[in-house]
């Protein structure tokens, strides 16, 4: 497989993940994420190590707020089986806030799976290009 093939499959996955964020699709956005006690995600406010973890987060999580915004989002493929996904997002009702969003995939007997995120927010910044 290509760099490129890999990179347009996650992309297709990233989307479909986004999809499911906004219409608060937990079991579509719990699958997407690899079945093991090793994935990791690093929340606003919260650490969950494993999946379990996760899933008990998003169980109890407020939804996202609509009118989430994304933009400068990057897919970069490391090897054909490693792709790296960071965008960056906004919200309506929150002025002068700049959200931060990455996500490692693997490509696993499964298929596709984040076995790493990360979102944070913080002030406003300049972005360097």
């Amino acid at each position: 497989m290509s760099l490129t093939t890999a990179e347009t499959e996650v992309r297709a996955l990233f989307e479909a993940y986004e999809d499911a964020l906004m219409r608060n699709d937990v079991a579509a956005m719990d699958a997407a994420f690899w079945d093991s006690p090793e994935v990791v995600r690093y929340g606003v406010a919260e650490v969950q190590y494993g999946i379990d973890a996760v899933k008990r987060w998003r169980a109890e999580a407020t939804p996202v707020p609509p009118g989430r915004a994304r933009e400068e989002t990057r897919v970069t493929a490391l090897s054909p089986d490693c792709v790296l996904v960071a965008t960056l997002f906004r919200y309506p009702g929150l002025p002068g806030q700049l959200g931060r969003q990455s996500q490692t995939w693997a490509r696993l007997p499964e298929g596709w799976r984040i076995v790493h995120a990360h979102v944070s927010s913080i002030p406003e910044v300049p972005i360097s290009r």
